[in-house]
């Protein structure tokens, strides 16, 4: 059954905190797979390969035939749905890309910023049961849109679901690779003799895979190191305790550490919700998890005002979070911290998951509190530029050398009077 605690008690218990740890027998296991794929390349992603997924890999991309073949095999109606998500999702990302400036000063200084999408990104796509055509589109997508020059897509070896070679060519990736694990992040970030080596490296993996995510940043730029999945629901009297509770359990269901926490003023509510968590259980394909999750990591919070569970929400800082209230947009304007919010009581989490256009690659474990969901402007880089002119040199020398010399940089200081010895 699922707790039903106070907000007081839930602070004591410090349900606020969901940082994760750092496994160092993990740490130290991915770092020698990583130096290992850095020395020895393909044969390194070979043995691997063999070792981990029973499959051979040959250092070759899927092939058109391949992709082809998916096509041939998927109903029709899935294909049609993944180019409609996919048209959102594009459509959304389209709005966020911002050029850049020129600023023109007195005596013909010239000061601009100036944007360039990233030449390569590689994105990481799960296998097995956790092989998600919408974590394809929702990270190709605004790297494309974005202008990035190629995207290298790596996924676990095997027989690779139809879904995700479509939504693949859809989003218009250029190249898949059969490989998988942390020795697939070693490959994109160091580059071996069939991958190429990437600029940034995006999507959601196991505890290896983020662990090698987090041990190649700053060789390459990641998006983040993603954590169990979230989702927080504030809910007055007006919602609906059966679609609450289905909302808990569509979290639960990914992962027996996924969190997924109801807040409400409404005691009956939570109550309700509670039981009918227990209903929708009992029928689920995916109990065993959903339960563990429920068990461990499910909470029913009450409190005394939907503003003191929108407080609770923003310490929380989720990575989903549901306003299932009588006026979403006015308590929208409370929230401070979440990865992305779902108004009203017709907008379930999974419409942003699959559907509706904004990114579902979110910070998770509280870092929604400093951080932003997966954008087209993550796949591009700013450059700033200055032109100065003799006149406007002469002018600003004298500050320049006083800042420079009361900081004890001599030649920083000589490199602008220099220009004016001759």
């Amino acid at each position: 059954m699922i707790d039903i605690i106070d907000a007081l008690e839930a602070k004591r218990r410090g349900i606020f905190n969901r940082s994760a740890e750092v496994d160092i027998g993990i740490t130290s296991r991915v770092a020698d797979i990583i130096a290992d794929v850095r020395q020895r390349g393909d044969v390194a992603l070979a043995e691997y390969t063999r070792l981990y997924d029973k499959c051979d890999y040959d250092g070759k991309p899927v092939s058109k035939e391949e992709i082809d073949a998916a096509y041939a095999r998927c109903d029709s109606a899935m294909i049609d749905i993944l180019r409609e998500a996919h048209a959102n999702i594009a459509a959304f990302h389209s709005r966020q890309l911002g050029g850049g400036f020129e600023m023109n000063g007195e005596d013909g200084i010239v000061l601009g910023q100036k944007a360039t999408p990233l030449a390569r990104v590689g994105i990481y796509v799960p296998g097995g049961t956790a092989s998600y055509p919408s974590t394809v589109l929702m990270n190709a997508t605004p790297a494309k849109i974005a202008g990035v020059g190629e995207i290298i897509m790596v996924t676990p070896a095997g027989r690779i679901k139809d879904e995700i070679l479509i939504a693949a060519d859809i989003a218009g990736v250029d190249k898949i690779y059969k490989v998988g694990g942390a020795q697939a992040i070693a490959a994109l970030a160091y580059g071996t003799e069939s991958i190429a080596a990437v600029d940034k490296i995006t999507g959601p993996g196991n505890i290896y895979v983020a662990t090698a995510k987090r041990l190649v940043f700053g060789q390459v730029d990641i998006d983040m190191i993603a954590g169990p999945s979230e989702v927080l629901i504030v809910a007055d009297s007006s919602a609906d305790a059966d679609c609450v509770a289905a909302d808990m359990l569509s979290q639960a269901e990914h992962d027996r550490l996924a969190s997924s926490v109801l807040v409400t003023d409404d005691r009956d509510l939570a109550a309700r919700v509670a039981v009918n968590v227990e209903r929708r259980l009992a029928s689920l394909p995916r109990a065993e998890i959903a339960a563990a999750s429920i068990s461990d990591n499910g909470k029913i919070i009450v409190c005394d005002s939907i503003d003191e569970a929108i407080d609770i929400a923003n310490a929380i800082a989720p990575e989903h979070l549901e306003l299932y209230t009588r006026f979403p947009f006015d308590d929208l304007k409370k929230v401070r911290n979440a990865g992305s919010i779902f108004l009203g009581g017709n907008t379930p989490e999974p419409v942003g998951d699959y559907f509706a256009g904004p990114n579902h690659t979110l910070p998770t474990g509280g870092s929604a509190r400093f951080s932003s969901p997966l954008s087209a402007e993550d796949f591009i880089k700013r450059s700033s530029y200055i032109y100065y002119t003799d006149k406007a040199l002469e002018r600003s020398k004298d500050k320049i050398i006083a800042f420079a010399t009361s900081e004890g940089l001599t030649a920083h200081a000589e490199s602008v009077a220099a220009r004016f010895k001759k």
